[in-house]
Parts: structure tokens; sequence; C-alpha cells
């Protein structure tokens, strides 16, 4: 029996704000776009594997909203093994520092803390960005993450407003990087 991943690109196109700073990235890349830039290498990383299913449960095109509500039945009724949230950070004001962070949600199982400090140990190792984060390993109460029948982490990919950040993750070099992580993570 396959082990079944679940991948959400967290935010969809259309969600205000949510980018990089003109004075940073002067496209203004869309975190979506940075999101689903790791979501897609992920996907077709994990694909090769014969015993990995792989379902996407955000709009690949990243143009239709979907409520984490909608996800979570999504994840929920395929009974996936693992979902992985992919998103980037913004701390709303240009500064130097951030890094990776990883998140489960209150009171999470041992297997989700498992996973979430796997991933991260590995995401820090493979690109370097480990930022200035006093806790980078968190339990919040994230809407994405309540009431998943599974282990579940969000992983905040670095910041879109950091100087040291940005440049980064606006690379392919990055995005690849990450996705080596997540692959070895599981």
């Amino acid at each position: 029996m396959a082990f079944k991943v679940a991948l959400n690109a967290g935010h969809y196109l259309g969600t205000a704000g949510r980018c990089c700073p003109k004075s940073l990235d002067p496209a203004m890349t869309k975190e979506w776009v940075l999101n689903s830039r790791v979501v897609t290498k992920m996907q077709k990383l994990l694909s090769a594997y014969e015993d990995i299913e792989v379902l996407r449960v955000d709009d690949p095109e990243g143009l239709v909203e979907q409520t984490f509500t909608q996800k979570r039945k999504i994840v929920n009724d395929w009974v996936a093994d693992f979902y992985l949230g992919v998103h980037h950070n913004a701390a709303g004001k240009i500064f130097n520092g951030g890094g990776i962070s990883a998140f489960v949600t209150i009171n999470p199982t041992a297997e989700s803390i498992e996973w979430r400090d796997a991933l991260y140990y590995e995401a820090v190792k493979e690109t370097g960005l480990k930022g200035n984060r006093a806790d980078p390993l968190v339990e919040r109460d994230l809407k994405e993450l309540r009431y998943l029948n599974c282990p579940a982490v969000l992983m905040e990919c670095g910041f879109m407003d950091s100087t040291v950040d940005c440049p980064q993750i606006l690379t392919d070099e990055y995005a690849d990087k990450m996705d080596v992580y997540n692959t070895k993570g599981l």
C-alpha cells in the first residue's frame, strides 16, 4: 500500500498582499508563486516513487481560492498519511533576519513533531537558511493544521521581506534545495 502525501501551496494568487516588497524584488513575486514552485517540484520528485502517492490540494494554477475547510476535507477523505503545507513568511517590514520555521498544531502527535523536526533540520542543512528565529520549531493553532486526520506540518520557507532570505527564495536553486529536503525528510 502506497504512502499518501497531501501537499498544499498555501494562499492563492489573489490573496491580498502576500508578495515580496518591490525594493527587494521589482517583480513583487507573489507568495503563491514561491510556494507553488516548491510544491510542483516536490510533487514531481515524490511521484517518481512507486510506493508514494501524491495529492495536491490547492488549485495548481493558483486561480481558485479554497478554504482550509475545503482542503481539510479533501485530505481527510483521501485518507492521507501525511500533510505538508508550504508557505513563505513575511514580517510586514523589510529587515535582515528571517529563516525557515516549521509548525505543528497545538497538542500535536509525536509523529507530527518528528516530521516537523526532521523536515526543519533537513531544510536548514540543504539551504543554509537557519536565520535568527528564537523558536523555529513551533506549536500553534493554525487553521490549516486543525482537524487533519494525519500527521501535519506547515513549513515557512523563508521571509519574503528579509534582505537575507528574499534573494535566495526567489531562485530556482533554492526551490530545488527545498525539494531535496522534503524528499529526504519523507
